[in-house]
């Protein structure tokens, strides 16, 4: 069985390394050319392990180009595995593995399709989901399912705890699936249309701070875009300050407007919410300037 791996970040690096680890290494590997990689959170250059490994490779800025195409074509593999690029397979590279094009979604398929999974996770207070392995067809994260691994999500969890509880649920799932491709042994099975939901595109901007917000709402938040994302936002003075990480406390003493400072010193800053404080711990700026307490954030 002849496979190939396209990828660009860590999931497709976990990827990469069972099958090398399993003595099943791809054909070749396609990674996202390092160059093209600024707006990619959590990127890892796949190059480097497989050039490590003697495996051949190839970046691409699309891997829908024609020379990208034409490689894998070539290949004639039976399986392609497309982990951890936001990029749409098109027909031509779906149809050129003989077996099937196999994608990752770290949900419980088919809820929760589409786009930026795991901040949406936290937004919507999930405490249990999936990794998917599946194969892809011209829908968005519609095809056949080929196997899944819960994982769990604590109350406090940031989106790196979340993207590493996934990942080691794929990896986990990983050891089945391919011990499967090796003995051409895989059983797919169709998702149920009436159960899917749709996650949509969010964007930097989603990120900013309504402080007329409930404050675990705010919290959650903070921990959804929190790294490897680009973080939960506001302006203090026209100046941009990102928060990384806080914590929600009961509000008894102070009146006050929504998103008014309570207190702030070298290290955390205490901001009046709708129903609570949220005491922000890890915060970055662009220029140095100090809070005032009393002031009202944007």
């Amino acid at each position: 069985m002849k496979t190939v791996l396209i990828g660009s970040v860590e999931s497709s690096k976990i990827v990469l390394d069972a099958m090398i680890n399993n003595a099943y290494p791809p054909e070749m590997v396609f990674g996202l050319d390092p160059q093209y990689s600024s707006n990619v959170s959590g990127y890892v250059d796949l190059s480097v392990i497989a050039e490590k490994h003697d495996i051949p490779c190839m970046t691409f800025r699309n891997i829908n180009d024609q020379a990208c195409v034409e490689q894998i074509k070539a290949i004639s593999p039976d399986y392609i595995f497309v982990v951890g690029i936001s990029q749409l397979i098109k027909e031509d590279i779906i149809n050129a593995a003989a077996r099937g094009v196999i994608g990752y979604h770290p949900t419980a398929l088919p809820k929760y399709r589409g786009r930026a999974a795991l901040p949406w996770l936290v937004i919507l207070g999930e405490q249990e989901s999936k990794s998917s392995l599946f194969f892809i067809d011209e829908g968005m994260d519609s095809g056949d399912i080929i196997d899944q691994e819960t994982y769990l999500i604590g109350d406090n969890d940031y989106a790196h705890d979340v993207y590493h509880a996934s990942n080691e649920a794929l990896e986990r799932m990983l050891e089945r699936v391919l011990e499967k491709l090796k003995n051409d042994a895989v059983e797919a099975t169709p998702q149920n249309e009436d159960e899917a939901t749709y996650l949509l595109k969010r964007t930097p901007e989603d990120g900013r701070i309504d402080w007329s917000a409930a404050s675990d709402d705010i919290y959650r938040l903070v921990r959804a875009t929190s790294r490897p994302y680009p973080g939960a936002f506001f302006f203090y003075k026209d100046h941009k300050v990102i928060v990384w990480e806080a914590s929600v406390h009961p509000n008894t003493k102070y009146i006050g407007i929504p998103g008014q400072i309570i207190r702030s010193d070298s290290g955390t800053i205490d901001v009046l919410c709708m129903d609570g404080i949220l005491r922000i711990e890890d915060y970055e700026t662009v220029a140095d300037f100090r809070f005032i307490d009393g002031n009202k954030f944007k």
